[in-house]
This record gives structure tokens, C-alpha cells and sequence, in this order.
């Protein structure tokens, strides 16, 4: 038996091919390329740039291979933020974000993330490394069940086993990422399907010749697990994009809203972010939404989609419209806590909801509304087969009117709370108004925060679609540097500003420093008052005490100084000279400097009344 085993052994080390099914898959042992070639190839066929990352062994020769073929390896200093930065890159590219980490902590780092794009809905491929093959389970460094962590925040989930499924795989993730409801994905590369046949080996083979049976029998089999992972490694295979699957409503719901829409006399749409998505150009949803001349309300990455000052945009008062409408068109945007969950909707009104993901299209309508139409369909080219079948027919102009009245009022009565003195420190709202007058018509506004940037959400206008950056619906604080680098780097001609308040800079500052390093200046700017307010407003006549919410006038501009880029420190003092720090501000920023602009600012009466859970 030992004799036989031995020579086995000894066959077997000359083999180069393994069969499986009716396929030969031949094994080139000699080949120096490595699986990490494999999906630079895939990432730069489905034309992605960037690739995010926080470096770590598991994962370098993707790294390396991505940039050996011109896409651009950006590091971060967190990995949260290498995840942002994808999810905002798929915002504004219409394409798939793809950040890399290195396994266990390198992965959970980024789970908060990952929750964000799946709930803003942003395609997403987050690569992950892993412990090797054989070594998963057996306490390895690093080594996780990171499947589980993944399974319920990714649309699909994969563990790499062989080189050969590298291509398949990365390819069936990216389309999926975007199909239907676009959304994370997440794929698993165990570190021996990354590195070279040779570097492997010598990890696998054992160090001295074996002796005995049981050990001739771990040496076959190792071989045999070797050979198996690196067959039909480099067999010439497709690596084209896979077709996108996108839902549409049919000519007859389309049909049925056309009739509805024609019947209302006093229609109001509320445009979501889904509104954005490929494949229709944000351009010509604006211009569907001007053709139909429906006064609109607009949430999350839709702001701005009718520009600085249409006639049709409604900014205020959105809770006595939706009282007041006959007919209320939900185009992407979903009644959960930012509608009051369909309660805000008139009982009387026709609704029309449409959404790419059934159970948001219908979400709360078991309860506190019924929608008249529900279309599982994308938002954005609904919108332009309606506009299209009601060629000539316009909103009763009356309408419109009435509500820009209302916000023109409202409005002014905002404008004079700016122009009251706070009882120390500068007046946010007349920051955030001064601010707004001085942005360039290309600015992307990205929003970190809650107090400043609640108040920032009615004050300052994003100057066209896809200029406002939030984190959606889960509320997440620490999108700020990661979003703003994603920005900077698919608009290098735009401004790119990110409000912060205090509390919120604190998760990512750091990335000041990526700012430096990646030359991709940006302007932060931070409402600095020393708290945790939105949280404090409540906390303190509802419990009494402001435990845990207090914070320091800290000295954020050095922080910014110390990481390479330049701070400035803004108190009541230079109140009369803020558009002139402003505009140095920006004039520096257009000359390579990350800013930051440490704002001290006072309490208003603005936001009492806002919700914090």
C-alpha cells in the first residue's frame, strides 16, 4: 500500500490537468499571474476608475493588478470610509462603487456602510479577503465567518473556492449590484486564490519529505487541493458586462396614470432618489417634470433636479400641499418616518407609487394609506412615458403658484430668523444663507450631520440633480469624507463642500489627510457649537439633563492644518468679513487645498420640533 501511495504521490506531482465533468482544466504551474489579475481584468471591462481601499496582505495583489491597469487605487484611513467613497462614485458615475478591505476587522470596519448603501440604494461591490481555502475554520489570522455578516446587507454574496471562478463570479455580482433595486454585493477571496502558483505552494507543501502513510496521504491531498484551485486559472473567458435587469411599468398602468394625471387639478409629485438612477439621464427627467409643470417636492439625491429657482420646485409647507392635493404621484420616494409613515397623504387624493422595490412601493399602505396605483418600476422613465403621453396637457397653472407663494413667505420668515443675533457666536442660519449666495453653479453639496445640517436641508440649493449627497434613510453620521472624496473624484472641475456639524466631523477628520495625499481639495464646514443639539433639544426638557451631549469649542482648523490642509477659525469677530474668508476659502481650494472652515456658532429656534428618533 505504501509503495502504491508513494508512487501516486509521485504521478501526481507531474500532473498538470484535472477533470471535472466532460472538462479538462489544465493547471499551469509554472504561470507567475495570479488571481488578483483576474478581477482587475473584470473591474476595468465594466469601466471602473476607482477602487477604495485601507491596504492589507490579503488583498494586495488586487491592488497592485487594478493599478498596473490604470485604475486608480485611492487609500483611506478607514474602511467605512473606503465604502462611502464607492457609494457615492456609483451615485454620480451611474456605475458600480467597488471598495476592497483586507479580512475580519478590515470587513466588520465596514458593515455600517455597507447598511447605508443598501438602504440608499447604491450599487456596491465591496471585495473582501479571507483566510486561505484550507484554513477557514481552523484559527487562522483574521479569520471570520464573514458570509454571515454580509448575507443580510448585500443583494449577493459569494466565497471565491478557485481561481477559475474569479471572472464568473465577479462579473454575475457587478450585474446584479445593479439590477432591479441596485444595492450592495459582496464577494470573498480566500488568500490563496490571489497570490501566484508558486507563492502558494510553498505555503502548501510540506517542509520535509513525508513519512508514513498518513503522511503521504496529507501530501496528496494538499497537491490534489492545489491543483484544483489554480485549474483553468488562466483559460481565456468573457469578461464583458452581463445584461442589466431594469422593472417598467406596462402601457397600461402608464395608460391609467395618464388618465389620472389629466383629471387633477391639483397634483403634486414627490420626486426620490430612485428618480436618479441609470439608465435615464437626470436631464431628461427635469425636462419631463418641466413639461408636465407639476409642482414638485424633492428629497434626497433628487434636489436640485429643477435647478437653483424653478417655479415648480416647493421648498416649504410640504404637509398643508399634501392636505390640500387631489392627487399625490410618489416617484421613488417611500412613506416611511419622512412622511410620517402615509399619515401626512390625504385619504381623498389619488396616489400614484412608484418604485423599483415592491416592498418600499407599498410600505405602510396596510395601514395609513392605499395607494390607487402601485407600479413596480423605475421612477425616472416612468416619468418620462408619462410627460410623453400628455404632450400639450399642463398643470392648471393656478396651482403652482399658490404653493411658490407659500414658500416665497415662509421663506422670508426663515430669512429673517437668520438676520437675528444669537446670544453668542454667529447666527447658523446666517452662515448657511451666506454660504449658499457664494456657491458656484457646479457645487456638490455633501451632508454630515444633524442640527447644522438639518437647517442646511431648507437653506442652501443645490444648483442641479445630483448635487446633494446625504446618506438616505438610515441617517448615518460619518458619510462626510468618504462621500466628498468620491465627489472630488468623479467631478475634479466642481466645488465640493461638505457640511459638518461638530459632532459628526469626529468620524472622519482624518480623511484630511487623504484629501492631502490624493490632491482632492474639498471645503468642509463645520457648525461648531459644541454639542450633540439635535439630540440635546429633546433630551433636556424631556429628561432634564444634557448628559452625554455636550461637547468643545475644539480647535477642528488645526486638526485640518496638522493632516496637510488648511483650517480657519470663524467667530462673531469676523462676522462682517465672512464673504471675504469664504471666497479665500474657495480661491484656495481651486489651488489644491482641502479647507476646513471652523465655524463657532449659536443656538436658534429653527429647528425646535425637529425628530431625533
Amino acid at each position: 500500500l505504501l509503495t502504491s501511495l508513494s508512487g501516486l504521490c509521485e504521478l501526481n506531482s507531474k500532473i498538470k490537468s484535472v477533470c471535472f465533468g466532460n472538462k479538462l482544466f489544465i493547471t499551469e504551474r509554472q504561470s507567475p499571474r495570479h488571481g488578483g489579475e483576474s478581477v482587475a481584468d473584470v473591474l476595468r471591462a465594466h469601466g471602473v476608475k476607482f477602487v477604495f481601499t485601507l491596504v492589507g496582505g490579503h488583498i494586495s495583489p488586487i491592488l497592485v493588478a487594478c493599478e498596473k491597469l490604470g485604475i486608480r487605487i485611492v487609500d483611506t484611513r478607514h474602511e467605512a470610509t473606503a465604502v462611502f467613497a464607492a457609494d457615492a462614485v456609483a451615485r454620480l458615475s451611474g456605475t458600480v462603487g467597488v471598495a476592497a478591505v483586507t479580512a475580519g476587522p478590515g470587513l466588520t470596519n465596514t458593515v455600517t456602510a455597507v447598511k447605508n448603501a443598501q438602504m440608499a440604494e447604491s450599487p456596491l461591490l465591496l471585495i473582501g479577503g479571507a483566510a486561505a481555502t484550507l484554513l477557514q475554520g481552523r484559527g487562522a489570522l483574521q479569520d471570520i465567518d464573514q458570509m454571515s455578516l454580509f448575507k443580510p446587507l448585500c443583494k449577493f454574496c459569494a466565497s471565491v473556492r478557485t481561481v477559475r471562478e474569479i471572472v464568473p463570479t465577479v462579473r454575475k455580482a457587478l450585474a446584479i449590484a445593479q439590477s432591479g433595486t441596485p444595492g450592495p454585493v459582496f464577494i470573498e477571496f480566500p488568500i490563496d486564490t490571489l497570490y501566484p502558483y508558486h507563492v502558494v505552494e510553498k505555503e502548501f507543501a510540506p517542509k520535509n519529505t513525508p513519512k508514513g502513510l498518513m503522511g503521504k496521504i496529507i501530501a496528496w491531498y494538499l497537491q490534489n487541493h492545489l491543483s484544483n484551485l489554480f485549474a483553468g486559472a488562466w483559460e481565456t473567458c468573457d469578461l464583458s458586462p452581463l445584461s442589466v435587469h431594469i422593472p417598467h411599468a406596462t402601457e397600461n398602468e402608464v395608460q391609467r396614470c395618464v388618465e389620472l394625471v389629466s383629471r387633477a387639478k391639483k397634483p403634486v409629485i414627490l420626486l426620490g432618489s430612485q428618480a436618479t438612477l441609470p439608465p435615464t439621464p437626470a436631464d431628461d427627467v427635469r425636462k419631463a417634470l418641466e413639461s408636465l409643470g407639476i409642482p414638485c417636492f424633492l428629497g434626497g439625491m433628487s434636489r436640485g433636479m429643477l435647478g437653483k429657482n424653478s417655479p415648480l420646485h416647493i421648498r416649504q409647507n410640504r404637509r398643508d400641499a399634501l392636505k390640500e392635493a387631489d392627487l399625490v404621484l410618489l416617484a421613488g420616494t417611500v412613506c416611511d418616518f419622512r412622511l410620517s409613515y402615509g399619515k401626512v397623504l390625504n385619504r381623498q387624493s389619488k396616489i400614484i407609487a412608484v418604485n423599483r422595490d415592491r416592498s418600499q412601493l407599498l410600505k405602510n399602505s396596510d395601514m395609513f394609506w392605499k395607494p390607487t396605483v402601485a407600479i413596480q418600476g423605475d421612477a425616472g422613465s416612468f416619468l418620462l412615458r408619462l410627460s410623453k403621453a400628455l404632450k400639450g396637457h399642463r398643470c392648471p397653472e393656478e396651482w403652482p403658484r399658490i404653493l411658490k407663494e407659500g414658500d416665497t413667505i415662509k421663506e422670508k420668515a426663515n430669512r429673517a430668523k437668520a438676520d437675528e443675533k444669537t446670544e453668542r457666536h454667529l447666527n447658523p442660519l446666517s452662515v448657511l444663507h451666506r454660504v449658499d449666495e457664494l456657491l458656484a453653479e457646479d457645487s456638490i453639496l455633501v451632508a454630515d450631520g444633524g442640527d447644522f445640517v438639518g437647517s442646511a436641508a431648507y437653506i442652501m440649493r443645490p444648483r442641479g440633480p445630483i448635487r446633494w449627497l446625504d446618506p438616505g434613510a438610515f441617517g448615518t453620521l460619518g458619510v462626510g469624507g468618504g462621500f466628498a472624496l468620491g465627489a472630488k473624484l468623479c467631478r475634479p472641475e466642481s466645488e465640493v463642500w461638505i457640511v459638518y456639524g461638530d459632532g459628526s466631523l469626529g468620524y472622519s477628520v482624518a480623511e484630511f489627510d487623504t484629501f492631502t495625499r490624493h490632491k482632492t481639495p474639498v471645503i468642509a464646514l463645520v457648525g461648531n457649537d459644541a454639542c450633540w443639539s439635535q439630540i440635546s433639544r429633546e433630551q433636556v426638557p424631556l429628561l432634564g439633563s444634557n448628559v452625554a451631549c455636550g461637547l468643545a469649542f475644539t480647535d477642528y482648523h488645526i486638526v485640518a492644518d496638522g493632516y496637510g490642509g488648511k483650517g480657519y477659525l470663524i467667530g462673531r469677530e469676523d462676522e462682517s468679513q465672512l464673504d471675504d474668508i469664504f471666497k479665500k476659502a474657495q480661491k484656495e481650494c481651486r489651488e489644491g487645498k482641502a479647507i476646513l472652515l471652523n465655524v463657532l456658532i449659536g443656538k436658534t429656534s429653527f429647528r425646535e420640533g425637529s425628530i431625533s428618533v
